[in-house]
């Protein structure tokens, strides 16, 4: 990797490549194929993802991968343990250029058995005991960063309260000492967009340097909690690595990989809800009356704007999918966002609405021994800055243009000016 960074001649094969892919993406897109031209990235992929579902519950795109739209069948591929994750990214430029990053180390990247062993070691950290206690300090976070915001006319939701608020919370869960929080956070600002894709040989660079310092982060917290453990994943995961349950380069990966996705979603739902509810007032007053809707609030949202837009799965043998033969070892891609708004399943499926009865669970946190191990933190995440915003800013609105992010895989905002009288 250090090559493809530093060498001209390995940094115009790269640009060449990421040229390459683009063009091929545009071709396919301009003979109708919906799934290459939501490759290319939309802010709005409602309008394809509605083309998608037309062709029927699953077919197949130009590309080669099978895709679809549906509801009912996203949710029974993600939960068949026959088919298992797919460590490729469907076409998203930029992506191969990341592969030797360690992160198909990770519970992201891994089947059974090995994922479920890392699994084990992990899940306690997400428990409903220690949600309980992370809830206190998250919402201690809440008000500090909205005590620096709210003193200003207008402030960036996203730049001042959503993004940092779940990398500090991620560094309460690992165990990262202050000393290290603007390092860190710094750090993942800049690997997290990489989930898109990349677009440039200089994001390409900076990410190789924001996850070579993240690196460095994280062993030197191993070397100081094999020392002197605490009350923290990190510490957790460092005893199981001394006891030979898990790898130096899967310890690594783990805590990378947390920090980048953890921040993405948290970030990206928080900003997703406060902007459906205040295009809607009346969604937003909903909220004021009753903040026990906040959870409601936070459902609703992962069903209409979901962060996470897609997922992959590949069979290992031939196997049917609505009346088709897929073939083992292909791509089929589950378009999540899609699948959250399918009107087989929902009514008024584009409406954001908290009145919403027994909706179907969406598809957002994925499913079976892939479901999100990390969602109920960013559930309670975004129940309790729904509250403390309700509270702190009854007044919020949008104040300026927002900046939606145009990506295949992630819906969120990369701006999003607001203003609200403080109560």
């Amino acid at each position: 990797m250090a090559t493809l960074m530093d060498s001209k001649s390995a940094g115009f094969a790269f640009s060449a490549k990421l040229g390459a892919t683009r063009a091929i993406l545009r071709a396919f897109g301009l003979f109708g194929d919906p799934f290459t031209r939501l490759l290319q990235g939309r802010t709005d992929p409602y309008p394809l993802y509605e083309k998608v579902r037309r062709r029927g519950p699953i077919h197949r795109s130009h590309l080669g991968s099978w895709v679809t739209g549906s509801h009912e069948l996203g949710s029974r591929i993600l939960r068949d343990r026959t088919l298992f994750l797919n460590r490729t990214q469907g076409g998203v430029p930029g992506h191969e250029m990341m592969a030797d990053i360690p992160w198909n180390s990770s519970i992201l990247g891994l089947d059974p058995p090995d994922h479920t062993r890392l699994r084990r070691l992990a899940q306690p950290a997400f428990g409903p005991r220690m949600i309980s206690k992370y809830r206190i300090q998250v919402e201690k976070l809440c008000h500090h960063l909205l005590d620096q915001a709210a003193t200003r006319d207008s402030f960036d939701l996203i730049e001042d309260f959503a993004g940092p608020l779940p990398l500090l919370v991620i560094g309460e869960l690992l165990g990262v000492p202050e000393q290290y929080h603007e390092r860190f956070i710094r750090a993942g600002r800049k690997v997290g967009p990489v989930i898109d894709g990349v677009k440039s040989l200089k994001m390409a660079r900076e990410f190789r340097a924001a996850v070579d310092d993240l690196d460095e982060v994280f062993t030197e917290l191993i070397a100081l909690r094999a020392e002197d453990p605490g009350d923290d994943l990190i510490s957790r995961l460092t005893t199981a690595h001394g006891d030979g349950k898990l790898t130096t380069e899967e310890l690594l990966a783990f805590c990378t990989v947390l920090a980048v996705t953890g921040f993405e979603t948290t970030t990206n739902l928080i900003g997703n809800a406060v902007l459906a509810m205040t295009g809607d007032r009346t969604q937003w007053n909903l909220l004021l009356d009753d903040p026990d809707l906040a959870p409601r609030a936070v459902e609703e949202t992962l069903r209409h704007d979901s962060p996470a837009l897609q997922a992959q799965r590949v069979p290992h043998q031939d196997i049917a999918l609505a009346g088709h033969h897929i073939r083992a070892d292909s791509s089929v891609v589950v378009l999540i966002g899609a699948a959250n708004r399918d009107p087989e399943v929902y009514d008024d499926p584009d409406r954001f609405d908290l009145t919403r009865e027994n909706p179907a669970e969406h598809l957002s946190f994925s499913g079976g021994i892939h479901y999100c191990i990390g969602a109920p933190l960013a559930r309670m995440e975004g129940e309790t800055a729904l509250r403390v915003l309700a509270q702190r800013l009854p007044d919020l609105r949008v104040a300026g243009p927002v900046r939606r992010r145009s990506s295949p895989v992630i819906s969120g905002c990369t701006r999003l000016p607001v203003t609200g009288k403080a109560a």
